[in-house]
């Protein structure tokens, strides 16, 4: 059994421990709280954006503008958004094993673009062939920051190198609850409910290709920047709950440590009366 010394000195470090993580909890939960809002903020625009696009996709055609049209040429186009950072509970191997079963099978005819440091460490390990790689974006990601991600996609679809492009990121439900998801990017999906689109009574100023060359890369760009929001807001999120538990876990070891230390204690005062008790029969 451990001295005494030994159990003060793990109480000790376990304390240490707590410290650290209590404190990343509180650093985690005060960030969760700008990166929900600005998710939040940001969700309405990206969901209208989408119902426009998906509606002119359904009466217009890749004449009309290339994004909105589909060929078989090419491969098959995964964006992976993970973090930089560990300490964050399985947010980054749940959306690692999400895209591997996405992507199983296809060997040759895919190609993934990383965003964050775990991604791309984990299809490397994987022997994925990674296209290109885009650092993290921080806790505080702009709309400018996924610019040259939005544009590189963009070209290269039009460039015929993949006839589809997909985000495979972590969607944020609730501070407990984030979920792996998939959403197709390129090409548009045209709406499945057609009744209420006026069809050929969309009037463009000054012309179709105009006004589609102006919303489709913004398009990209927007439906971009709200997967990085939600999987910033997913790992801060995943980081609380995780330090959370972690400053439990010190907390019960720190009783089970004082437990023990209590009980050398006692077992080391009874040895030492006895052996007075016994030093003073001899005499």
């Amino acid at each position: 059994m451990a001295s005494q010394r030994d159990i003060r000195r793990r109480i000790a470090a376990v304390r240490n421990i707590r410290q650290i993580t209590r404190a990343m909890q509180f650093v985690a939960a005060s960030k969760l709280r700008r990166a929900q809002d600005a998710t939040l903020a940001s969700r309405p625009y990206s969901e209208h954006l989408d119902e426009i696009l998906a509606d002119l996709a359904a009466v217009l055609s890749g004449e009309d503008h290339p994004l909105l049209g589909r060929h078989d040429v090419g491969k098959r186009l995964a964006i992976l958004i993970t973090t930089d950072r560990g300490l964050a509970g399985p947010i980054n191997a749940n959306a690692v094993r999400f895209a591997a079963r996405e992507i199983t099978g296809e060997q040759g005819q895919i190609a993934l673009i990383t965003v964050g440091r775990k991604g791309r460490d984990a299809m490397r390990r994987a022997r994925m062939p990674i296209e290109a790689h885009f650092p993290g974006f921080g806790e505080r990601p702009s709309f400018a920051d996924v610019i040259p991600l939005a544009r590189l996609v963009s070209d290269d679809y039009l460039a015929r190198t993949y006839n589809r492009v997909d985000i495979i990121y972590t969607h944020f439900v609730s501070t407990l609850v984030q979920r792996p998801a998939l959403q197709r990017l390129l090409p548009i999906e045209p709406s499945a409910d057609t009744s209420g689109i006026p069809g050929a009574q969309f009037i463009f100023e000054p012309n179709p290709d105009v006004v589609l060359t102006t919303i489709l890369p913004r398009y990209v760009a927007t439906r971009l920047y709200q997967a990085v929001l939600e999987n910033t807001a997913s790992e801060m999120s995943s980081k609380m709950v995780a330090m959370k538990n972690a400053t439990d876990n010190a907390d019960d070891l720190i009783e089970d440590y004082t437990l023990v230390y209590n009980k050398v204690r006692q077992a080391n005062i009874t040895r030492e009366m006895i052996e007075i008790a016994s030093g003073a029969r001899a005499r």
